[in-house]
């Protein structure tokens, strides 16, 4: 059960309400004037389907300036294959800050196609500072850019001297190089350009499925434009506390990892991985101590890796952890890399991820969202210190990370601030959510759950990982959501979906 009050429960209407499951307008009926027009030609990036289409949506650079300087977003959609059975458009919003719409409907596309059945055109966007989109650039060295800098874990034995140094550098970087264009790329902003977005279709409302960050963007356009929603799905959400947005998802994660964790443990342990070489340990309370050690041993001593010159140091292996705890399907690369990293004789492969440096546009975008945001508490270097110590302490595979310091310290503080998610607006949110999300933990998603209140439902999978619809979650889960969105009935009160094909609470009728 979510921890919102039994009145919410009470205010929960059985049904969603008539007006918010109208059939939207046709394409063909949209206005001439509704917006800036779009002109569609064949994407070009790459695995794009001959389906997708893509276009370039001018926005204002400042949103107080409307008629000033323009920039462009990058837009994509796929069309209904059932244009009988249309009901609307639906906006595939990606994770991060950082995720690409158009690499999202690309991966989704088919999958979504499947499972709505053409009821909806399928559209996404590279949100600003992303992709195709205008981007910007803080010019950081690229010893700046490897994921295991921009994430601020601690140096061996968790002094927090170079982390320090390393984010002044980027905030004063960032803001020396990155231009007007950086500082626009906000959540506030993007919720805008998406509703330039809806203008330009044509469409007086939108569906949404936003995932992870794009959760979160679903959520602050709710609450901007409640009355331009029709179907909205919120997949794995964070803490929307406005004072604590991305400095509280940062911090949570902590926990989020050891909750998480012992899904890896019971994996690596099971007598199954003996065929493929991957068993770490007879039992599963001996793999957290075994990969523990083993990061504090790299600390010390760095292994020389397949890529020339970027060794596998500690925190390398505890942000390969972190990125396979997203789902199951990781979890043999890296069982594979603590056995290379055990071998004597052998030479770890490093990650994708971890192997170069991050284009300095991704780099910047990253940065710049989460401080561009909200203004981050003035805290002295030594109680920084006093917070990793502690977090290392209690948390030891993230060794201090979520607790360090970052460049948003030394931002230039933002002019607003961030949305405050609230209960007013319509009933039309479903919330799905993993119980053992390493990222956007479920103690976190009912903080979500409690602020929108009668507005939303909320479905808990019984299931490790990040991102649940058509991708970590269950049978069950997928098919609550897909009935929402395809016929508007939600469950009738927040209910649990446990791994085991079709179960769930009754849907409202």
């Amino acid at each position: 059960m979510t921890t919102y009050s039994k009145t919410a429960l009470l205010l929960a209407t059985a049904t969603v309400a008539a007006a918010l499951t109208a059939t939207a307008a046709p394409a063909e009926a949209r206005s001439a004037s509704a917006g800036p027009q779009l002109d569609w030609h064949p994407c070009t990036h790459q695995g794009a389907p001959a389906a997708q289409e893509c276009a370039e949506l001018p926005v204002p650079l400042d949103y107080d300036d409307p008629d000033g300087r323009q920039i462009t977003v990058a837009v994509s959609r796929i069309r209904s294959d059932h244009p009988g059975a249309r009901r609307g458009t639906l906006v595939v919003l990606p994770g991060g800050p950082g995720g690409s719409g158009l690499q999202r409907l690309t991966q989704k596309g088919d999958v979504l196609r499947r499972e709505l059945a053409g009821a909806y055109d399928l559209v996404a966007f590279d949100p600003r500072g992303v992709g195709a989109s205008t981007t910007a650039s803080c010019d950081l060295a690229p010893e700046d850019r490897y994921l295991t800098s921009l994430r601020p874990w601690p140096g061996p034995n968790g002094e927090i001297a170079g982390n320090i140094e390393r984010s002044r550098r980027i905030a004063e970087a960032c803001a020396r190089k990155g231009g007007p264009e950086l500082r626009s790329f906000t959540t506030a902003n993007q919720v805008r350009d998406m509703d330039r977005l809806r203008e330009a279709l044509g469409e007086r409302r939108l569906s949404a499925w936003g995932t992870s960050y794009g959760a979160y963007v679903g959520a602050v356009y709710a609450q901007t434009y409640p009355r331009r929603t029709d179907r909205w799905v919120l997949d794995s959400s964070g803490d929307p506390d406005p004072k604590r947005v991305a400095r509280g998802w940062l911090a949570n994660m902590s926990q989020a990892a050891a909750d998480r964790f012992p899904d890896f443990a019971a994996w690596a342990a099971h007598p199954d991985r003996d065929a493929d070489g991957l068993r770490l340990a007879a039992d599963p309370q001996q793999v957290e101590p075994l990969v523990v050690a083993l990061a504090a041993r790299l600390d010390r001593e760095p292994r020389a890796s397949t890529t020339p010159g970027v060794p596998l140091t500690g925190n390398g292996l505890r942000q390969a952890l972190q990125n396979a705890l997203y789902s199951d399907s990781a979890f043999a690369s890296l069982a594979a890399l603590v056995k290379a990293a055990q071998d004597p004789a052998g030479t770890p492969a490093l990650p994708r991820e971890l192997a170069a440096p991050i284009p300095n546009e991704d780099a910047a975008l990253m940065v710049s969202v989460i401080c561009n945001d909200v203004a981050w508490p003035e805290t002295s270097m030594a109680a920084h210190r006093r917070a990793v110590e502690e977090d290392r302490s209690r948390h030891p595979l993230t060794a201090g990370m979520p607790a360090n310091v970052t460049p948003c310290s030394f931002w230039k503080p933002p002019t607003r601030r961030p949305t405050r998610i609230t209960d007013d607006g319509p009933s039309n949110i479903l919330m799905v959510q993993g119980r053992r999300d390493p990222a956007t933990p479920l103690f976190g998603a009912l903080k979500m759950r409690e602020a929108l209140g009668a507005r939303a439902r909320l479905v808990t999978v019984e299931q490790g990982g990040h991102g649940m619809y058509l991708g970590n979650g269950n049978a069950c889960g997928n098919r609550v959501v897909t009935e929402f969105l395809t016929s508007g009935r939600r469950p009738s009160r927040d209910t649990e979906c446990a791994n085991r094909p079709g179960h769930a609470a009754p849907l409202d009728s």
